[in-house]
């Protein structure tokens, strides 16, 4: 699959705008924002995206003559609220990167973030998290903190 077609662009306004109204109805997420995440990410830095459940990764891009595999994770918040967690993070599969797609208010992208495969296992597996250590995942700040700021609704 290429990166969204504008069909997929503007469905993905629609889910986005019901996903807001479902949580401003019930106060729960709709549970979409994995793919939001991923769109957004192959739209706004040209990645393809893998076929639906590829282990291991959700899209690719070429460096160098390499064909790099992607794993991405997207976090909403409402305004005012903290990042909270990055979802599971399967290391035991094969990804080249995390990128972490930060967005707030209407599903609009604020940051993206990337660390390397390297530095995001290291993280993992570091002593004293059992959250960390067993669910495979880190605080946001914590990703932050191993990742290189790639894409921002702000001037980099």
């Amino acid at each position: 699959m290429q990166t969204p077609t504008r069909s997929e662009i503007a469905i993905l306004e629609e889910v986005k705008s019901l996903a807001v109204e479902y949580y401003h109805l019930t106060g729960k997420p709709l549970g979409v924002t994995g793919e939001i995440a991923e769109m957004e990410a192959a739209s706004l830095l040209g990645l393809d995206l893998a076929a639906a459940r590829t282990a291991g990764f959700d899209a690719y891009r070429t460096r160098k003559d390499r064909k790099e595999k992607i794993q991405i994770k997207g976090r909403w918040k409402k305004d005012g609220t903290s990042w909270g967690r990055v979802s599971k993070i399967i290391a035991d599969q094969e990804f080249d990167a995390v990128q972490l797609v930060l967005m707030h208010g209407n599903y609009d992208v604020f940051e993206i973030w990337e660390a390397s495969r390297e530095d995001v296992v290291e993280r993992l597996d570091a002593p004293g998290s059992k959250a960390r250590n067993q669910r495979r995942s880190m605080g946001v700040s914590q990703f932050k903190s191993i990742a290189e700021l790639v894409w921002s609704s702000r001037a980099l």
